[in-house]
């Protein structure tokens, strides 16, 4: 199986790209319109919705709020309106760029959704794995909201504008996700956590 496949087979699975370009219509937004909505560019865009890129969840919220849908949206096949929903191992779908894909603002972690089926969630759990990056290649992101992190495995660097902190298994971090942040691994193997996002709607 060849980079590109193996890149795309995720996110097809979830049909991200498609279900950008559905909202997208169905909101009768050009690329155009959704690049100043969101701050992302034309091309990056274009490049989701055909299912070229792996987007980070920053940018799934950027789009989620610009297309008036909630960020577990993209992640769900198969919704449920109970008030006790359950996911199974699995269930979750691995999201993740190879690294030797190198796009504009595409993920530079592994992601899973740990909740799938539960509309209108206030929270959207996910299992997150950071690999060993160097502080150039940090992507740093803000958006609207909260976020928690709680380190599983490893070692997890922080960084803010004014900010550095060294987070380890046990340690979590709280954070008002609108300042300008960014994540990696320090060491040899990948840092695993456990994230919990909430958007502001």
């Amino acid at each position: 199986m060849g980079g590109d496949e193996e890149l795309t087979m995720a996110v097809k699975a979830l049909k991200l790209g498609a279900k950008v370009r559905e909202l997208r219509i169905k909101n009768r937004y050009t690329l155009q319109d959704l690049a100043v909505k969101t701050g992302l560019s034309k091309p990056f865009l274009s490049q989701i919705e055909n299912d070229h890129v792996v987007p980070p969840i920053a940018t799934l919220l950027k789009l989620a709020r610009a297309l008036n849908v909630s960020l577990s949206y993209f992640f769900q096949d198969e919704t449920t309106t109970q008030k006790i929903s359950i996911t199974r191992r699995n269930e979750r779908i691995r999201i993740e760029r190879r690294p030797h894909h190198e796009r504009e603002g595409a993920v530079s972690y592994i992601y899973e959704s740990l909740e799938t089926k539960k509309r209108d969630k206030h929270m959207e759990p996910f299992y997150v794995e950071f690999p060993p990056i160097s502080v150039e290649e940090m992507n740093f992101t803000a958006h609207e909201g909260e976020e928690f992190l709680y380190i599983l495995e490893g070692k997890v660097e922080f960084r803010s504008i004014d900010r550095i902190e060294v987070l380890e298994e046990g340690d979590s971090i709280y954070l008002d996700s609108s300042i300008s942040h960014a994540f990696r691994c320090i060491g040899d193997q990948p840092a695993k956590a456990v994230a919990v996002i909430w958007s502001k709607p």
